[in-house]
């Protein structure tokens, strides 16, 4: 390693989040930010991170990109037998991270997870450009293979089983929904001194209040 990353330092700059700010709903709020972050970080704004724990407790993380938002959650689209589909079905509660360094923001998302509608990944499924809907078939994501000629040739045997056709969402793909059970806004501040406001579901509604630093 030719650089000191304990050296490496930046001093974070962005507006301030105050209570004024902080609507009943973090919702409304979060869209904000999205929208702000789609324009300021480009197609890297619907990036985040999600961490779901497997059946021995361990952690896992991968970045995934946000394809759905409702008033329900937050939405994304994989295969389910992958790793994080089977922990999601062994343990079906998961985290999620956005990170836009260019606005110093941060948000962080805790909550349960279900599966979407079958309608719902059908309809999603099918505004995905043809590449992507033939790589949910020939991904058959997590499995370990020989080499990068075995997802070649794959790819060659569907795009000929396929041409000509319209192609249909396979029943091992499709849509989870993170049902929010806390969120927290991080905007960053010089010299450490960060602004934090964290909301939680209890049983009469969304609370939200303000953490140190």
């Amino acid at each position: 390693m030719t650089r000191n990353i304990s050296d490496i330092r930046r001093d974070y700059e962005g507006g301030q989040l105050d209570e004024s700010q902080a609507t009943d709903d973090p919702m409304p709020l979060f869209e904000e930010w999205l929208t702000l972050a789609l324009e300021s970080e480009g197609l890297d704004g619907n990036a985040m991170t999600l961490a779901t724990v497997d059946s021995q407790g361990r952690p896992h993380a991968r970045v995934v990109l946000l394809k759905g938002l409702d008033d329900n959650g937050f939405v994304f689209y994989t295969n389910y037998h992958s790793h994080k589909g089977s922990e999601l079905t062994n343990v079906p509660r998961a985290a999620l991270t956005f990170w836009w360094p260019s606005l110093s923001r941060q948000v962080r998302i805790e909550g349960s997870v279900e599966q979407v509608s079958e309608q719902e990944s059908d309809e999603y499924f099918a505004s995905r450009p043809r590449a992507s809907q033939l790589g949910a078939w020939i991904a058959t994501q997590s499995v370990v293979i020989p080499d990068r000629s075995w997802i070649e040739e794959r790819k060659s045997r569907f795009e000929q089983a396929y041409e000509g056709q319209e192609i249909h969402r396979p029943v091992h793909w499709g849509g989870y929904r993170v049902i929010p059970e806390m969120i927290e806004f991080w905007q960053g501040q010089p010299s450490r001194l960060h602004d934090r406001i964290r909301y939680e579901q209890r049983e009469d509604g969304w609370h939200h209040f303000r953490l140190a630093p």
